[in-house]
């Protein structure tokens, strides 16, 4: 097919020259593979498919329900909830169950769930097995009854329970079956959801009549949200008066008999596809149109085969998606030059976002430098690390992938073997993805047998794929924090203004919050006939307990020379629930209502500890004002936290204070784990001496399987104050310690203004 002659000159009016854009520029192009898709296998195409969706405009019309209050009934507060999701009543699109057995729950299940549960948003697996022991990553469902018509009967009835009112289709199948998940994901998304629909491989009942009809079990079917809250009151009748070995007829019957609704293979222009698998046949030699467009496969007899299918339609979907890559770029350089910028508006990989233009040195992305061995730029800021684990295997898979791309471009006429990686220069572009640039010593051999070697350098990029929301588990506003304080003898002073603020941002607005002070002895402090301390701070807890009733202030005193973040943690872990929140803070932290909301999200028992990172303002010494932006990770200047001194004018500028990680969310449960599971790997001196050097967030970073959230948190702002750094402590948190001070004191700017101004005095 060639493409229409492009029209000289264009003409005028608006309409007219939008409709242009919609010409196809390729040369040579085919029909589109969309039609070609949804069309019968083998079948005439139909162009005008769209005329047969006879869908009402009505179902896509917004209505207004007018609210009504009874004057007779009681006012009740009406509890919004935090997701517009749930507020709205949007439901998720599809829910997968699959028919499984005491026989096949270890073999075919598994190789189901290892095939298509990353595509589905819940997958459930239903047995007659009394007690039936779920593999790992499955859930299981198990009825106690292996009667086909029983389990069948049971799983709409646990389906409708639990699931009725969030899903919008359920899908069944068994688990002898392949399914091509992406494939029945899309067809989904096409039904409109407000129908009754029991779509999926029509076969006809041995004496009835044609329109009679049950969708066969083998290759799954679909089930309509609205078909199944019609159907459960009908559930017990059925299960009675139908008598089937099948389930799937007993099913069929049933929505026939009830409902008057038989099966149907085709719905709103979509048809439902299915291949039947012959014996002892080789998936790799399937070529046929039908088997190359089915949804579902049927029957896997063992699961080697099921990830044989799953290999091959992993590779036609991976080919259909390259196809369609080249189709679009060559669409795009054809139309580039239609644009105001011409060719040179053509970015490169075709179809990306340009690179990131900076718009001050500050912003310039730099480029990590790497051979095949080392890297050079480390995480702990060493000058050179060796190059390992996954940074080893992405460089690795970027020269496989280059030296590819190469003999594909070349071949016949040459063939380029890998010698040595020169050089390798490496950045991660947030608009793009990671771009690689590689001076490569390679081989060159010719048709004839020649060899030469060659140095060329390529330039790859690793895109950014498609981004997706990660299942997490529920967690609520509503927990109450247990926020635990360490002071230190040198602290105490700083206490009475953490008390202030406390009250002010905690306890005036009622904040669901308490705290608990854990007063830290020397060794000859606080003993008999010395003063007290801590006097100050007993009797500052003691006022805002009279201030605030209800109000209670624990405090927990302990002695220690070197006091240990992880040892003074033990102390308040024996004292509470094991379902605690904790908020381990610092005597500089002011915790206001958002951080304690941030706390209560990000860390979610059993999954996740959160550490933030708090903003440390620099001294005002060396700028008394707002400076203007520094160096990358100055970050910007957020407001002044509650309390903050009005006379002190502007906020000074700052940074954020990566080296700092004595706050810390988590719970109780988590931290109890992490702790025994130190304690069994370590024993004896060796735990001593590690309790010595590790903090609560090494705990969890070394000793746990949760994942370890740390980000920045703006509402932590600190004022400038210089930590006293324990010499006694591991030589690790000491240099961490005293490397936060120096950093804290200012921006570049700032030190270097003060070091010219000393320089100035001096030779004055």
């Amino acid at each position: 097919a060639q493409s229409p002659a492009r029209p000289s000159p264009p003409p005028t009016g608006l309409g007219t020259g939008l409709s242009l854009l919609r010409v196809s520029w390729i040369q040579g192009e085919g029909e589109d593979p969309c039609v070609e898709a949804v069309g019968e296998p083998g079948g005439p195409q139909n162009p005008d498919s769209r005329t047969q969706l006879d869908q009402s405009d009505e179902d896509f019309k917004p209505r207004i329900v007018p609210y009504y209050r009874d004057p007779n009934k009681p006012y009740k507060k009406v509890l919004r909830t935090r997701y517009i999701q749930t507020e709205l009543g949007s439901r998720e699109r599809l829910l997968v169950a699959v028919l499984t057995s005491r026989a096949t729950l270890s073999t075919l299940a598994v190789a189901v769930n290892r095939t298509v549960a990353h595509h589905f948003p819940r997958l459930l697996y239903f047995t007659g097995q009394r007690g039936a022991r779920a593999p790992a990553g499955m859930q299981v469902v198990s009825h106690g009854d292996e009667r086909p018509a029983w389990l069948m009967s049971e799983t709409l009835r646990h389906l409708h329970t639990h699931f009725g009112a969030d899903y919008d289709w359920f899908f069944i199948m068994q688990d002898d079956t392949y399914v091509q998940a992406p494939r029945l994901a899309a067809l989904a998304g096409h039904l409109s959801i407000n129908q009754d629909l029991y779509l999926g491989r029509a076969e006809e009942f041995i004496g009835a009549g044609e329109q009679a009809r049950y969708c066969h079990g083998g290759f799954g079917y679909l089930l309509s949200r609205s078909l199944l809250l019609r159907l459960r009151p009908h559930l017990d009748g059925c299960r009675g008066d139908i008598l089937s070995a099948r389930p799937d007829e007993w099913l069929g019957r049933c929505l026939i008999d009830s409902l008057g609704i038989g099966c149907v293979s085709q719905h709103q222009g979509q048809q439902y596809r299915s291949f039947e698998l012959a014996k002892n046949r080789d998936p790799e030699k399937e070529g046929s149109s039908a088997f190359l467009s089915a949804f579902a496969v049927h029957p896997v007899s063992e699961g080697t085969l099921m990830y044989r299918l799953h290999k091959r339609f992993s590779a036609l979907e991976l080919e259909r998606a390259y196809s369609e890559i080249e189709q679009l770029q060559a669409q795009i350089r054809n139309l580039t030059v239609l644009t105001p910028e011409g060719e040179a508006g053509l970015s490169w990989p075709v179809g990306l976002p340009a690179p990131f233009t900076p718009h001050s040195r500050f912003e310039v992305l730099g480029w990590d430098y790497f051979t095949e061995q080392h890297t050079f730029s480390c995480a702990d800021g060493a000058p050179k690390c060796p190059l390992q684990g996954a940074s080893r295997a992405d460089v690795g898979d970027a020269v496989e992938t280059a030296l590819e791309q190469l003999n594909r471009r070349y071949q016949p006429r040459l063939r380029f073997q890998k010698q040595q990686l020169l050089n390798g220069y490496r950045r991660f572009d947030p608009a793009r993805g990671m771009e690689y640039t590689l001076d490569l010593l390679l081989e060159c051999v010719t048709q004839r047998g020649h060899r030469r070697a060659l140095a060329r350098r390529v330039s790859l990029l690793r895109p950014l794929s498609r981004v997706e929301i990660l299942p997490m588990p529920y967690v609520t506003e509503a927990t109450r924090v247990q926020l635990v304080l360490p002071l230190l003898v040198a602290e105490a002073a700083a206490a009475l203004a953490f008390l202030e603020a406390f009250a002010a941002s905690v306890l005036e607005p009622r904040e669901h919050a308490l705290l608990t002070l854990l007063l830290v002895y020397g060794p000859r402090e606080g003993g008999r006939g010395a003063p007290d301390p801590f006097l100050g701070v007993k009797a500052a807890a003691a006022e805002l307990e009279r201030r605030y009733p209800g109000t209670r202030l624990a405090w927990l005193a302990v002695r220690a020379e070197a006091p240990s973040q992880v040892r003074l943690m033990d102390v308040v872990s024996k004292k509470h629930p094991v379902d605690t929140l904790f908020f381990l803070t610092t005597v500089w932290t002011r915790p206001g209502p958002e951080v304690l909301n941030r706390c209560r999200m990000n860390a979610i028992s059993g999954w996740q500890a959160f550490f933030p990172v708090h903003f440390q303002e620099f001294n005002p010494a060396l700028s008394p004002q707002r400076s203007p932006p520094g160096p990358p990770g100055a970050g910007p200047y957020p407001p002044s936290p509650p309390g903050a001194d009005p006379s002190r004018g502007a906020p000074v500028g700052g940074r954020f204070d990566r080296q700092a990680s004595a706050e810390g969310c988590f719970y109780n449960a988590d931290y109890l784990a992490a702790r025994a599971r130190l304690a069994g790997e370590l024993a004896g001196q060796e735990e001593e001496e590690a309790l010595e050097g590790l903090e609560v967030m090494d705990v969890f970073l070394r000793f746990s399987g949760l994942h370890l959230f740390r980000a920045v948190e703006p509402g932590l702002v600190q004022k400038f104050s210089l930590r006293d750094c324990n010499p006694r402590l591991s030589e690790e948190l000491y240099h961490r310690c005293r490397l936060s001070n120096l950093e804290g004191l200012g921006g570049r700017a700032q030190l270097a203004m003060a070091l010219f101004e000393q320089e100035q005095a001096n030779s004055t």
